[in-house]
């Protein structure tokens, strides 16, 4: 087809007249082709999937029957907009019972988004200017900093490392450029290292932030997946509503990833700012499912038993990876797993494979094993394994252990 003139009508934001001409292939779509191409050359044999970073089980049956239920009522077919109260106010329940942070106002201080990528999406015209920085972690889901630049924006990586328990190291950075920041995000527990953050850690960011005039967003989408003790909210931290805001999410939480709904909640200017920008941006997510999300909000033991499933996946996970010999610690929260990648392979007769990075290392687990894996090189060399991968019960979850054990039983890596 011949170029059209709408071509030069791009927006340079999106590569403008160079757009759908670059011939860079982005690390994810790298790894679907591999996949495909494993699963070619190898039909018989079942590719394991530990890249997949959603869940792999529906949302629990009544949850499902709740939707039913509410899909059914005339009152729920029309536009939502930013919501009713059934939502607003499960969610200050669930803040208050699940993650000790009470006193929040469901009137004022929460609203829903259609799940925390529509929210990191509108956030930025809340605050963004060109010109303006936003300070974010890497490695790190980018979707906040994607539109801020989308707006004219700059971003600032602050990379997680693990000498600091992939925890921000704050005072890394500069001060031309907290001189013309206005938000910082994190994202606790962490994809995809699978850190989790401390209250002190928390305590150190309100400070940062009241001190440099900051901005906080805290996407706290597997907030609920911890393996011990009570979720910890950015929130429940003395000062934090006078900074920032959290964004919550049935999607990982309650195995509801298309239903699309979670909430934005915390400092009321930001709420409602947040608010008027989405009512130019959406009209809402239907009813039905806002009340079927309130639903598990209300009940919490939902995400218990998945976090517990998630738990004894990651025990037989970082037990076969050990004894590989990667360095790999259970976390305390998600259902990754990120371990420092290795430097080369050996396989029985031939010579040794050298990688010199994590995406090497990733293409080779696809190519040579059918295992598929994600790569980060963006703070160092890791790999990240997810604990999603398709298992039908415990015995199925053994069985898949098994075999990834028994795929690698041949190969030494040399860290």
């Amino acid at each position: 087809m011949p170029e059209s003139y709408l071509q030069n009508l791009l927006a340079d934001r999106i590569g403008g007249p160079l757009y759908g001409k670059s011939s860079t292939i982005y690390k994810f779509e790298k790894i679907k082709r591999a996949k495909r191409a494993a699963r070619a050359a190898h039909p018989d044999t079942m590719l394991i999937d530990m890249g997949v970073g959603e869940p792999d089980e529906m949302a629990f049956p009544e949850v499902v029957e709740t939707l039913a239920q509410e899909a059914r009522k005339p009152d729920n077919r029309g536009y939502a907009d930013n919501g009713d109260q059934v939502l607003k106010e499960a969610a200050a329940r669930y803040l208050e019972r699940v993650c000790g942070v009470a006193g929040v106002n469901p009137d004022t201080e929460i609203l829903h988004s259609i799940g925390s990528k529509a929210a990191l999406s509108i956030l930025p015209k809340v605050l963004v200017n060109p010109g303006d920085f936003v300070l974010m972690t890497t490695p790190g889901y980018p979707v906040f900093g994607t539109h801020a630049r989308y707006l004219g924006g700059n971003v600032f990586s602050i990379p997680l490392v693990e000498s600091n328990a992939f925890l921000p190291d704050l005072e890394t950075v500069p001060a031309e450029v907290l001189a013309r920041a206005k938000a910082l995000v994190l994202n606790y527990p962490n994809n995809p290292t699978g850190a989790s953050a401390t209250p002190e850690c928390f305590s150190q960011v309100v400070e940062f932030a009241l001190k440099n005039r900051l901005a906080v967003i805290h996407d706290a989408a597997y907030a609920a997946l911890v393996y011990e003790g009570r979720p910890l909210s950015f929130l429940a931290t003395p000062g934090a509503k006078e900074v920032g805001v959290e964004l919550h999410s049935a999607s990982k939480s309650f195995n509801m990833t298309g239903w699309r709904c979670g909430f934005v909640a915390g400092n009321e200017l930001l709420v409602r700012a947040y608010g008027d920008v989405k009512d130019n941006s959406d009209s809402g997510q239907f009813l039905a499912i806002q009340h079927a999300a309130a639903y598990c909000f209300d009940h919490p033991e939902i995400t218990e038993q998945i976090a517990a499933k998630y738990s004894r996946r990651m025990d037989g996970l970082v037990q076969v990876l050990q004894r590989l010999g990667f360095r790999a610690r259970k976390p305390r929260g998600s259902f990754f797993l990120y371990v420092p990648a290795p430097k080369a392979a050996i396989l029985p007769g031939q010579p040794e494979t050298a990688f010199r990075s994590a995406e090497e290392v990733s293409h080779w687990l696809i190519t040579e094993k059918l295992i598929s894996t994600v790569p980060w090189d963006d703070a160092g060399a890791y790999l990240r394994f997810s604990v999603t991968f398709e298992a039908c019960g415990e015995s199925g979850e053994q069985a898949v252990l098994a075999e990834l054990a028994s795929r690698l039983g041949d190969v030494t890596f040399r860290f």
